[in-house]
């Protein structure tokens, strides 16, 4: 994981926290089936679920096991008090997952977690079971990378963006360049420098047109993590060395492809050259990250630090730039306390059976989750046990 300032690297912090979430969802078991799933996609409406949670109701009560019977209609009334604290569904969707599951040492306990996703949901479920149903969240996990690309033909320009797999025409526009032969009675250095003209002033248009679509007025930043420059002839290569071309845009370009065609054909023909070495761009930031990283551990710097205590300390006192860390990483940060002086520490350990016996586990949390808590921003979960 990247720089805290960095938009792709608090991304990544999200997908992590979700799929942390996704394990403990899919670890919870229940006895009956009064573990409701429930997922609302943007611009839903409350009162269609709230109404379905009523029929449901309604159903439940029929259900002859009464110890199942009042299970499953405190979960429906729990799912239905809690989207109350909603006026309506948020931007990116609502995510619900509510009832009663079996913990670790066999008691039962009442759950309820509710958030809205990092990203749009396009997905609509409820599901009432045994276990909470969570392979609709997986789209989540997706990269969602915008590219942007940029299809020049001669005939015209067309800009497009392509992320995960919805693609999105922004802009396109048609030219009438003259052709290699001139008509008659022109000389032909007027007809070539009327060519070179035009040529001129048809990529100045496309650099222009670029700078407006893939550069972020706010942050004076390019709003995708790559361009893709295509086309049948050699503008795409001309617009790559252009001085008119923004040079933050220039050092976004990750592939130039020929393809047949321009407009929406060529578009389609530049997402399937690119689709393979777009895929390979997370790798390739990543590989840069541990570069830069060794490349300091090598020239002996001292700008950097290894270990969880000494990485903790430099976080502490604002010495961190960059925060790498491996998303499988099973140390824990436990808050103990002393049972006879009630004097607090905090430990970084693999087990509790690892804490002195003359402390008591006041809280647990994995570090990565802490970490991504205290010094990325929180996901807005609610949890209620």
């Amino acid at each position: 994981m990247g720089d805290n300032n960095n938009h792709n690297d608090d991304k990544s912090i999200e997908i992590w926290k979700m799929k942390n979430l996704i394990k403990s969802l899919e670890a919870a078991k229940g006895n009956g089936t009064s573990m409701i799933s429930l997922i609302m996609p943007p611009r839903d409406q409350l009162s269609r679920v709230t109404k379905m949670l009523s029929d449901e109701y309604g159903t439940a009560s029929n259900i002859k096991s009464r110890v199942n019977r009042l299970s499953v209609l405190g979960a429906i009334t729990c799912a239905k008090q809690r989207l109350k604290l909603y006026n309506k569904v948020p931007p990116n969707g609502l995510v619900l997952y509510t009832g009663t599951i079996v913990n670790e040492e066999g008691k039962e306990k009442k759950v309820t977690i509710d958030f809205e996703p990092f990203r749009p949901i396009n997905n609509t479920l409820y599901l009432c079971d045994n276990k909470f149903h969570t392979k609709a969240l997986d789209e989540l996990l997706e990269s969602h990378d915008k590219f942007g690309f940029i299809v020049m033909d001669g005939n015209g320009t067309l800009f497009g963006t392509l992320s995960g797999h919805t693609s999105d025409v922004l802009h396109k526009f048609t030219v009438d360049l003259p052709k290699k032969h001139g008509r008659g009675g022109q000389s032909a250095l007027r007809f070539e420098r009327l060519c070179m003209e035009k040529r001129h002033n048809y990529l100045r248009k496309t650099a222009e047109l670029a700078r407006e679509l893939y550069i972020d007025t706010s942050t004076n930043q390019p709003n995708v993590s790559g361009l893709i420059l295509a086309g049948s002839a050699d503008f795409k290569t001309k617009l790559s060395h252009s001085d008119m071309f923004d040079p933050r845009l220039a050092a976004k370009v990750v592939n130039v492809v020929e393809v047949q065609h321009g407009g929406e054909s060529g578009f389609s023909e530049a997402i399937k050259k690119s689709y393979e070495l777009l895929a390979s761009v997370k790798f390739a930031q990543e590989k840069g990250l541990i570069g830069k990283y060794f490349n300091e551990v090598n020239q002996g710097t001292g700008k950097y630090v290894v270990g969880v205590e000494d990485t903790l300390n430099a976080l502490e006192s604002g010495a961190v730039e960059t925060l790498i860390v491996w998303e499988n990483l099973d140390i824990y940060r436990y808050v103990l306390k002393k049972s006879v002086t009630g004097e607090s520490v905090i430990k970084h350990l693999k087990k509790v059976e690892e804490v002195d016996s003359d402390f008591d586990v006041e809280e647990k949390m994995l570090l990565l989750e802490w970490l991504a808590n205290e010094y990325i921003g929180d996901l807005v979960v609610r949890w209620s046990l």
